[in-house]
């Protein structure tokens, strides 16, 4: 066998080996993005399916329900090529075409949610900034529109606006219920500096005005529960009698 043989065999062993490599490399990248993908797929999904549930139910309209309702269709359907054997994300796929179907006729099940503690107020908020999370991340995946992100942001800010006054509001009258006019006139006061705080306060002109009428009679209830009886003693009435003593006294003394 000649050397140029040799060389030959040599080099294109080594091309081969530098292929196979390459294949292999390309094949691990495609399998680690393609697992990427799916976990993003899921968690984006889950996001959304979460939102669609457990947002309460004074919060959610039929125009929200439907649009997190194609969000959620877009990423089953990008989804099931990567998990064809996935039954149960079939079903999903089916029962969201056809509640997308209906439009704004979509039904909304989502039940009212007393926000009465600040622990439930932060988890709310959470839950809204997750959806503002998706909003924008849809955008920047071509699924809504710049114009139409501005206006859902804008719903979402209006959203977080109704948690804050729901959450003042009926920590006020909680307060109020438990005879606690002082821990009411705070919450109150924080509603109404919350509102005026607003860039846009005229839209809240109403439920300001609310808070105010409820924050002066806090207010009252609060000074009324701290002016003494006229029948309880005091320092003031004890001074007031000690003053008056000691003047019958040098009155006595004078006139004797």
């Amino acid at each position: 066998m000649s050397p140029l043989v040799i060389t030959i065999m040599i080099v294109s062993g080594i091309v081969l080996l530098i292929a196979i490599a390459y294949i292999n490399h390309m094949v691990e990248n495609n399998k680690l993005e393609k697992a990427r993908l799916k976990a993003d797929l899921n968690d984006r999904l889950r996001r959304s399916s979460d939102l669609s549930e457990t947002l309460p139910g004074q919060l959610m309209t039929p125009q929200l329900k439907l649009l997190l309702s194609r969000l959620q269709l877009h990423f089953g359907e990008r989804l099931l090529p990567l998990d064809k054997s996935n039954s149960a994300l079939k079903a999903r796929i089916e029962e969201l075409r056809k509640h997308i179907a209906l439009g704004e006729s979509i039904p909304v099940k989502n039940p009212p949610q007393q926000i009465l503690a600040e622990a439930k107020a932060k988890d709310v908020r959470f839950q809204l900034e997750n959806l503002h999370g998706q909003l924008t991340r849809s955008v920047q995946d071509g699924l809504l529109t710049a114009t139409e992100a501005k206006l859902w942001l804008g719903e979402v800010r209006s959203m977080l606006t109704q948690v804050h006054i729901e959450f003042f509001s009926n920590l006020g009258q909680q307060a109020l219920q438990q005879n606690q006019p002082g821990q009411a006139r705070l919450a109150f006061e924080r509603g109404v500096q919350y509102l005026r705080k607003q860039p846009d306060p005229a839209r809240y002109q109403a439920q300001l005005q609310k808070f105010e009428e409820q924050l002066a009679r806090a207010n009252a209830m609060v000074l009324d529960k701290t002016q003494p009886s006229p029948d309880e003693p005091s320092e003031l009435t004890q001074g007031l009698s000690s003053l008056e003593g000691e003047e019958d006294w040098k009155k006595k003394n004078i006139y004797d």
